[in-house]
């Protein structure tokens, strides 16, 4: 299995011109092609089972990008409510989607996803939630209002266990958020970050992990025992 664990493969999320396309930085297209065949099968796997019209975007939109971007795919399927049963061992690249950690989850479990993928020989691609939901632990980092001072709030849940490193994404964009009446970061995540480790990515950098190593690529940072530093930055590579 090759996995690439991403923040946002098409660049950042507040970019004002969303191109169908690949981020081209951190020489990400370039890993990505030495993996890909002439014929390509893909399966996106959603976060929002449910969501029929906006999962057939998302299709859409990352079908468009990998063409555009040189890698295309002969067929890309969608895994949502409307399909009971698929074989994942048919298909040569899984996406697992962006969106809620908790309710993807939850799909995820419902699916038995993490018995299916275990033995995968394709690649696998994190985008944002779906790369959270890779870990064997997932950090769920509160996202929504009022899920930071939710008791029953679970901030640590069972994951895919494809990877044990735990993944924050879009950090260039999130970095300042307040939720709750609290800085996201640092009276939040930090705090949650004893005795753990978590990687901050800013959108276009991301894990690529292979049966011999595993490299970070692009600016991030390690955040751990609720101190913040610098691990990679822009256009740079650094083994883990």
């Amino acid at each position: 299995m090759i996995i690439f664990l991403t923040s946002s493969p098409s660049g950042p999320l507040n970019k004002p011109n969303y191109e169908r396309k690949l981020d081209n930085s951190n020489f990400f297209l370039f890993n990505l092609k030495k993996y890909w065949k002439r014929e390509m099968k893909g399966l996106i796997i959603c976060a929002y089972p449910d969501s029929y019209e906006s999962n057939d975007e998302m299709k859409c939109f990352f079908y468009d990008a990998f063409r555009n971007s040189g890698l295309p795919f002969v067929s890309l399927d969608l895994w949502d409510h409307r399909i009971k049963l698929v074989d994942i061992h048919s298909y040569d690249f899984i996406m697992l989607a962006g969106g809620h950690v908790p309710t993807e989850n939850k799909y995820f479990n419902e699916i038995h996803l993490k018995e299916e993928i275990k033995d995968y020989k394709g690649i696998v691609m994190g985008v944002s939630a779906g790369s959270m939901n890779s870990a064997g632990i997932v950090y769920a980092q509160p996202e929504l209002e009022g899920e930071s001072i939710d008791v029953n709030f679970d901030r640590f849940i069972e994951g895919l266990g494809i990877t044990d490193i735990n993944v924050l994404p879009h950090y260039q964009m999130i970095k300042d958020y307040v939720l709750d009446n609290k800085r996201l970061f640092e009276d939040i995540t930090y705090k949650d970050s004893e005795n753990h480790s978590f990687y901050a990515l800013c959108d276009g950098t991301y894990i690529l992990i292979d049966e011999y190593e595993t490299r970070l690529y692009g600016e991030a940072y390690l955040i751990q025992d609720c101190i913040i530093s610098k691990l990679c930055d822009h256009n740079n590579m650094r083994q883990l």
